[in-house]
């Protein structure tokens, strides 16, 4: 049977484009990216967008859901803090998003998770707009390709962007906390249909929040500030004096500070003050006590090799005895690890 010569040349177009089209979609994990070694990917699926900050904060779903006021918006979200991974991960072709999401949410409470928030199919709809998943993807990286249509005689071949491709279609939202080493991480997976039904495809994107204490001691106080503090409030903590764990000795990082500190009381000839050491609860008291008293007189020493004279300076540990924070938290722990400077 002989085929007409322009219905061969739509046809093998069609074939063409249908193939470049299956040509973009990812074969490998995005570059630079890894499982988190607190959940593993469902057998066959790629890690095709990853990001990791060391330091941040995010919002996720609260216990009480969603908004009375506003269905898009949580009713009470939980602000986590700490270093945030964010994973999105493109099922096995023609695996459902029901499948994952049961294995996913099967391991996780085989580990201890405490489930605070869940939805499955239509409630997770004002769900996935609270969530603002195209802002959260800004953060990631992502593989090369698109999602392509492998189903439906109009969308066979057709393609969709690949970042943060998830819809409400299928969609199952598990959020709570998972204890690691005395310490509740913070997770969210969200499984639904990669973008829609045409691609065959489930996707799912997971958020883990691991508490830490944000980075410290990187801002300096200068000399006026210290002046000002002093006289407003009779003291002040001075966050450029760095220690490491458990050490009584200068950091080379603290030099800045401790000239900014040498300036004030070269400016104010007859002011003395003590050098108070604190410390978070960690450890024993007298531990402590000797640590705090030792990181004091460091950085007494620090002062006088700056020109102070030694009887305008006096070192004094005071432990844990003092603290601006709770020590229930990491964050408040690295509050209270502190050396401040205070008017005798």
């Amino acid at each position: 049977m002989r085929i007409p010569a322009l219905t061969l040349l739509c046809a093998l177009a069609l074939a063409g484009s249908a193939a470049r089209a299956a040509d973009d979609t990812p074969t490998a994990d995005v570059r630079g990216s890894a499982d988190h070694p607190l959940i593993s990917r469902f057998p066959g699926s790629l890690l095709v967008g990853y990001g990791q900050q060391d330091w941040a904060t995010t919002e996720l779903p609260g216990a009480a859901g969603m908004s009375k006021a506003d269905p898009h918006k949580f009713a009470d979200p939980v602000q986590a803090e700490g270093k945030v991974t964010r994973l999105y991960y493109l099922g096995p072709l023609g695996k459902t998003p029901l499948e994952i999401f049961r294995n996913q949410q099967q391991a996780l409470m085989a580990a201890g998770f405490k489930p605070r928030f869940s939805c499955e199919l239509k409630p997770c709809a004002d769900a996935y707009f609270a969530l603002e998943t195209s802002d959260r993807g800004k953060t990631m990286n992502w593989a090369k390709g698109a999602l392509v249509g492998v189903k439906g005689n109009n969308f066979k071949g057709a393609r969709w962007g690949l970042p943060m491709a998830l819809g409400t279609d299928e969609a199952r939202i598990l959020a709570g906390t998972l204890n690691r080493g005395g310490t509740p991480v913070q997770v969210m997976v969200y499984t639904a249909e990669a973008e829609n039904e045409y691609t065959d495809r489930a996707a799912s994107y997971i958020e883990i929040v691991e508490p830490k204490a944000m980075p410290s001691g990187q801002v300096t106080v200068d000399a006026k500030a210290i002046g000002q503090g002093l006289q407003a409030e009779g003291k002040i903590a001075l966050d450029g004096v760095r220690f490491d764990t458990g050490k009584t000795e200068l950091k080379p990082e603290s030099a800045a500070q401790l000239d900014q500190m040498a300036a004030v009381l070269k400016a104010q000839p007859t002011a003395k003050v003590f050098i108070v050491g604190h410390t978070d609860n960690a450890g024993s008291l007298d531990a402590n006590l000797k640590l705090s008293q030792g990181r004091a007189q460091a950085v007494v020493a620090a002062l006088t090799q700056r020109g102070i004279a030694a009887n305008r300076l006096q070192a004094h540990g005071s432990a844990n005895y003092s603290p601006v924070a709770s020590n229930a938290s990491e964050d408040g722990r690295a509050k209270n690890r502190r050396v401040e400077m205070v008017l005798q």
